[in-house]
């Protein structure tokens, strides 16, 4: 089941990916349809009113998760690519929801930055309220995965040993288009599938999340003994290597890019890069 939060005369609605068309769930976005206990049930089999998919916008995923946790040095290539050891446990730090955007909305360029990166990634959504999942319960709590990139002011995130300002800037960080659920993907909750980035035609990522070195099970088991994880919460997964920071020399976003961060499966990140003037 392939579902979304689209953006419908000037409203978003939660829909469901029948064909070239979109059913209306009834709901504002996928939070609130995740919230409902019987969400995958419903989403299943409400006949709500349709809309053509062509022309359509996608909003972000989740509009106002209570949590974005985000993994960093998940990818064996991008750790050693960025120099670092293969970590013990997860790396990990938070985005707020005020820097989601749509699947195709422009990415706003602070001015604050001389080193604004990419970062493609699989994104796990939450489908049920968990706290000290077991290897069983996190597998049943994953609603599905998304894209996301997370795009990082390099400059900011490097300024101390946290990374939390580099990584949480106002309307940087797209995520959709689609939540796809695990039945649909191969390898169900660990899903093995290919992950991409190009920057104006040219790939800069390219790898397969079989490179994972802490699964999505295994990250909502490890993130949910400190935290509960509520439905609609997201988890970023990590990036694998080709970011710009790491390339030498280094390659960043200027402003006027066209990036598109793909997952097979799932789908696609379109986004403009503009500049802030807000």
């Amino acid at each position: 089941m392939k579902l979304a939060t689209a953006r419908i005369e000037g409203s978003t609605r939660a829909v469901r990916v029948e064909g070239d068309a979109l059913i209306d769930l009834g709901h504002a976005d996928l939070g609130e349809l995740l919230a409902r206990p019987d969400w995958k049930n419903y989403a299943a089999t409400t006949q709500g009113a349709s809309y053509p998919i062509e022309g359509t916008e996608f909003a972000t995923l989740i509009s106002r998760p209570s949590k974005v946790v985000c993994v960093g040095l998940n990818y064996r290539n991008h750790i050693t690519e960025m120099g670092r050891d293969l970590p013990e446990h997860p790396t990990l730090f938070s985005k707020f929801s005020d820097t989601l955007i749509g699947a195709t909305d422009d990415i706003m360029r602070p001015a604050e930055t001389d080193s604004f990166d990419w970062e493609v990634e699989l994104a796990v959504v939450i489908g049920t309220t968990v706290r000290r999942a077991s290897t069983k319960q996190a597998e049943e709590a994953i609603a599905g995965f998304s894209v996301l990139n997370d795009i990082t002011c390099r400059d900011w995130q490097f300024r101390t040993r946290e990374w939390l300002q580099g990584k949480n800037w106002d309307s940087t960080t797209p995520v959709g288009p689609y939540l796809v659920t695990p039945d649909e993907l191969p390898g169900g909750v660990r899903p093995k599938v290919d992950v991409s980035l190009s920057v104006d035609g040219a790939v800069m990522q390219s790898d397969n999340t079989g490179d994972l070195l802490f699964d999505p099970v295994y990250l909502v088991e490890y993130i949910s003994k400190m935290i509960r994880l509520n439905p609609g919460d997201i988890i970023a997964t990590g990036t694998p290597g080709g970011v710009g920071h790491a390339r030498k020399p280094e390659v960043y976003l200027h402003g006027g890019e066209f990036v598109v961060a793909e997952i097979a499966g799932i789908g696609a990140l379109a986004n403009h890069v503009r500049a802030d003037a807000s």
